[in-house]
């Protein structure tokens, strides 16, 4: 069976990914070499200068600032939490509970890129759900 996509609502193409920042930049210095070709890491000085359809990294992440990034950024937007890794499973709940999408203890930075390849295929995925599909 072919299926054709309604072209007056299909989404336009999604641009290269960007991964913003906010937060400690220490802890994802080596980031960019384990994210995929073509996507982008760039800091952000605070949650509003992200910009529509970034992953959002709140690096050193606090319940607290999922709490405020899930107030102020869209309902739509990918948030990942960094924590450190010896930080208690207390604040791991407290992060997933507060709306991140993901939480990653500190570690390989490997790790946290893998996390966000993810959360990109889901963004995508979503970007997708609203199509309407008509058999031709």
């Amino acid at each position: 069976m072919l299926v054709q996509i309604d072209q007056d609502i299909a989404p336009a193409p999604a641009p290269q990914p960007t991964v913003a920042i906010v937060g400690q930049p220490s802890r994802v210095a080596a980031l960019p070499q384990h994210l995929p070709h073509g996507w982008r890491m760039r800091m952000a000085g605070g949650l509003d200068a992200v910009h529509p359809g970034e992953l959002v990294v709140l690096s050193a992440a606090t319940v607290h600032d999922v709490r405020l990034a899930r107030a102020v950024l869209p309902p739509d937007a990918r948030v990942i939490a960094l924590i450190d890794d010896w930080a208690p499973a207390e604040l791991v709940s407290g992060v997933l509970t507060a709306g991140a999408d993901v939480c990653v203890r500190g570690g390989h930075p490997g790790v946290l890129a893998g996390h966000l390849v993810a959360c990109r295929r889901r963004q995508l995925a979503d970007r997708w759900s609203g199509v309407h599909l008509t058999e031709a």
